[in-house]
């Protein structure tokens, strides 16, 4: 606070730091570059590197972070510490910059830390056992959203992840490990990247998760495990990328509970799960979490369009401000929960919210800073140096978890989604299949300070991996049956 306080030693108030921000330069009539036109001294020039952001200025920063004293804003005020240098551009880590000031997006950096991943992993990683398919997932979205081809991984994943497919359904962490909804999710999905979703028993697949669907209308993350909103989204995107029957087996025994459809009172079960904060918990009863939200969110838009399965089930106005409660300040990205840090992560998790409830609002107008969280992510959560990948906040590590979220989130800031109502069904599902997406313009990149070399491919808001990988699943499976 301190510094931040030396730093206006001739600008007092929020007034004058305004009247200075948006004030018009005088430009000549000529110049070296092109022939004059009436009105050309009216355009403002491109905010220099020098000038930070309205948020990052001293009048208005101090309106907020007030010192109670409490460990909680003692590690508010060491991450603030750590990230106002690089959000303030003093200190660039030796990054080139683009030009606007801002580091470019180390792209070939980050696909080549991505790929380490498929490689021969060291002894600390046994820890992972369990979750190998999501290094598999982490590694194909994240290079995708970066722009690399994974098709040539196409062969080498089928065959890695045949022996985790167990034969009554699903897909374990690891070899000889139980079906889990998670790991299946990002087993498909992974399939999803590079094409190679027929390795997939979708027979067995339907039959294990009407195992895992619920009475109350949710799903369990396995056999006998928790019941939570995870299993849910997961369970819906797997029956919506395969294109199974809605229908329930016949001998599951959600069955005998007087259910029919893998829809039957999902919807009411996802509702349960909204807090009296206005967020999404993994549960009813629980703590309202931000990639909870993006669950539900998710799921209701399987379920059926936005705009109607949404406004339905959720309180959404207590939802957005929840959601527009977690992103910080000064550091512009998304925390996951009150009271808790920023983290890279959150830029999906909360990040990608903004899309499905803009559909479900039918809103042009954007409730969240896209140029913070594009700020944060540049300047805060590249890794310097020759190793490349993304972190959570400077003092940590990279690693593909918040390297692979921090590109997805990247995507829902750089770019627009559009649902599309008027769209013939085509699947059992059909609603997650009627979106498309926009470039950033001209006059938005720059006000956001990117450029093109800066900016990532469009990843589906829903399912979280390239928009022509769903469209090339939804075409595989277009038939139905099984």
């Amino acid at each position: 606070m301190a510094s931040l306080q030396e730093d206006s030693i001739s600008i007092d108030t929020l007034d004058e730091r305004l009247k200075i921000q948006s004030r018009i330069e005088e430009l000549p009539d000529t110049d070296d570059e092109g022939v004059p036109f009436p009105g050309k001294g009216q355009i403002p020039l491109n905010r220099p590197a020098s000038i930070s952001p309205s948020w990052l200025q001293p009048a208005v920063f101090g309106l907020f972070h007030i010192d109670d004293g409490t460990t909680t804003m003692e590690a508010q005020q060491k991450t603030t510490a750590e990230c106002l240098s690089y959000l303030t551009l003093k200190d660039s880590q030796d990054l080139p910059l683009n030009l606007y000031g801002l580091p470019h997006l180390r792209r070939k950096a980050h696909a080549d830390f991505l790929r380490v991943t498929l490689g021969t992993l060291p002894a600390p990683y046994a820890a992972m056992d369990a979750s190998r398919p999501w290094l598999f997932y982490w590694t194909m979205a994240g290079l995708t959203s970066l722009g690399e081809d994974v098709s040539g991984y196409r062969e080498r994943l089928m065959e890695t992840v045949r022996p985790l497919q167990n034969p009554t359904g699903g897909f374990g962490g690891g070899h000889g490990q139980l079906s889990h909804c998670a790991c299946t999710y990002a087993t498909v999905l992974a399939l999803t990247c590079v094409g190679g979703l027929e390795v997939v028993d979708r027979t067995a697949m339907w039959r294990w998760l009407g195992e895992v669907k619920q009475a109350d209308g949710g799903f369990k993350m396995a056999l006998g495990a928790e019941e939570d909103i995870r299993g849910a989204y997961c369970a819906m995107t797997i029956l919506a990328l395969l294109n199974l029957p809605l229908e329930l087996p016949q001998d599951c025994a959600a069955r005998k509970t007087g259910l029919n459809s893998f829809t039957d009172k999902l919807g009411e079960w996802v509702s349960s799960c909204q807090t009296y904060e206005g967020g999404i918990a993994g549960a009813p009863t629980n703590e309202a979490h931000g990639a909870y939200a993006f669950c539900a969110l998710a799921c209701l838009s399987i379920l059926d369009a936005p705009h109607k399965t949404i406004p339905r089930f959720l309180n959404i106005e207590a939802l957005i401000h929840w959601l527009a409660s977690m992103q910080t300040t000064p550091e512009g990205g998304f925390a996951g929960r009150t009271n808790k840090l920023v983290d890279a992560c959150y830029s999906h998790w909360v990040g990608g919210c903004w899309s499905l409830l803009q559909a479900a609002t039918k809103s042009p107008n954007d409730l969240w800073s896209r140029e913070g969280l594009i700020r944060y992510l540049l300047t805060c959560c590249q890794q310097p140096g020759k190793r490349g990948g993304m972190r959570d906040k400077p003092s940590t590590r990279p690693d593909g978890y918040h390297t692979c979220y921090s590109l997805a989130g990247l995507s829902a800031a750089q770019n627009h989604y559009h649902y599309h109502t008027e769209e013939s069904p085509t699947t059992f599902l059909s609603s997650a299949f009627q979106w498309s997406a926009s470039r950033p313009s001209k006059e938005e990149m720059a006000q956001w300070s990117i450029e093109e070399e800066d900016r990532v491919r469009l990843v589906h808001p829903v399912f979280v991996v390239p928009m022509e990988a769903v469209e090339r699943a939804r075409l595989q499976f277009e038939k139905g049956g099984l």
